[in-house]
């Protein structure tokens, strides 16, 4: 069961204070709970154990993928084979961050990996600045988490300047118009990066200029030049480019090939971001206890998860009991991708039967903890629960 406290201050008049009001909820329940997660000390440090191996257990399968030629099976396209290779084997394409998706970890249960959004995981604001907020807002010791996300984000900038001496440390970041959400996301990573010392800046994708020779821009509006960035942070999954954007996916490794820019996370981290890597995971370290059963068909005799390899937000999911009868299902855009099939485990529950799936950052080595709740299947109507840890 899960332990939940009260905070008496709600975090509402904050967040609209801030602009962020897409977290709010105008219509529906508030995205972001007044009430916080209680972890043990022990089930914190679990969750960062979990987090460093799983990432070493994605490197060697990211590995053995390259080595086997497998992007086939990842669902990856073959446009972006050359520029994975390209930055995998350039330790100056350094991977900025990602956030694993995890069951377990509360009342002693064992810490389970559901999927790792590698390439453009959001949840940042609400990870490390809003629950660390609510922390201060009520009175609490804001230290009390497993959070240190911003800190380990500038020194990821920092990194990633120190490894590439010969670009100028200038950064456009960029979304997909229409979604406050990830625009907030890159607001606060455009903070990060600009204590590490960058120079950033930001456009909507429709708005930045590629070319292959001289690599990534965006045009001033006051005087119609064009501004060269040396580094592109893109909030765009690299599966959409690679599909609906051939020729942008083109421009891109020739601008990496050429040395024109870094792009941030780099195209290697759809290895990671493909759910077809569970599969792989399990053949690579069978029966691993962070691991659940992964298969590319329904598991005999067994309650399992059906996903879309390159889903996202839950869409497409379904529950599948023992005889192979759906008992939960999502609906979405994605029906016509290849599945796999993930042994089902139970997610943590409070007493008004939500269920809650940690999230834990990684930048470099794991830095941060939140929580989203929902239905049995957690899909974009999802709410995040900040966490206190005590002893």
């Amino acid at each position: 069961m899960i332990q939940l406290r009260q905070l008496p201050v709600a975090p509402e008049p904050a967040l609209k204070n801030a602009g962020w009001d897409w977290m709010v909820g105008t219509d529906t329940s508030a995205y972001v709970r007044s009430e916080v997660v209680v972890v043990k000390d022990k089930a914190a440090e679990q969750y960062d154990q979990a987090a460093q191996t799983l990432y070493e257990m994605f490197v060697e399968a990211g590995q053995y993928v390259i080595d086997h030629q497998l992007f086939k099976e990842l669902g990856i396209p073959e446009n972006l084979v050359e520029l994975i290779k390209l930055s995998w084997e350039d330790d100056r394409h350094i991977h900025l961050y990602g956030r694993f998706d995890l069951a377990g970890g509360t009342d002693d249960a064992q810490v389970k990996l559901i999927e790792f959004n590698a390439d453009t995981a959001t949840c940042i604001p609400e990870t490390a600045v809003v629950q660390w907020a609510q922390l201060k807002m009520n009175g609490q010791d804001e230290s009390m988490q497993f959070n240190t996300l911003y800190e380990t984000l500038v020194g990821q900038f920092r990194y990633l300047k120190e490894v590439n001496p010969d670009l100028t440390p200038s950064l456009l970041f960029t979304t997909m118009e229409g979604y406050p959400e990830d625009d907030t996301n890159v607001a606060v990573l455009s903070e990060a990066a600009q204590e590490a010392g960058f120079d950033t800046d930001f456009a909507y994708i429709q708005d930045v200029e590629f070319s292959a020779e001289q690599g990534i821009f965006k045009q001033d509006p006051e005087d119609g030049s064009f501004i060269r960035f040396d580094f592109w942070f893109k909030l765009v999954p690299w599966e959409y480019i690679g599909q609906d954007e051939p020729e942008l996916a083109k421009l891109l490794t020739d601008i990496v090939k050429n040395r024109k820019a870094v792009i941030l996370n780099p195209a290697y981290t759809l290895l990671f971001q493909s759910k077809y890597i569970l599969k792989f995971l399990w053949d690579l370290f069978p029966y691993h206890p962070l691991l659940l059963q992964t298969e590319r068909y329904p598991i005999p005799h067994k309650k399992c998860v059906s996903k879309v390899i390159l889903g996202r937000e839950g869409a497409n999911v379904s529950i599948l009991e023992k005889g192979g009868e759906v008992s939960s299902a999502v609906e979405g855009e994605y029906e016509n991708q290849a599945r796999i099939y993930q042994e089902y485990v139970e997610f943590p529950r409070d007493g008004d039967d939500f269920f809650y799936q940690a999230g834990v950052f990684y930048a470099g080595e794991p830095c941060g903890l939140g929580f989203r709740r929902g239905g049995r299947i957690l899909d974009n109507t999802a709410q995040f629960v900040g966490h206190l840890v005590e002893g």
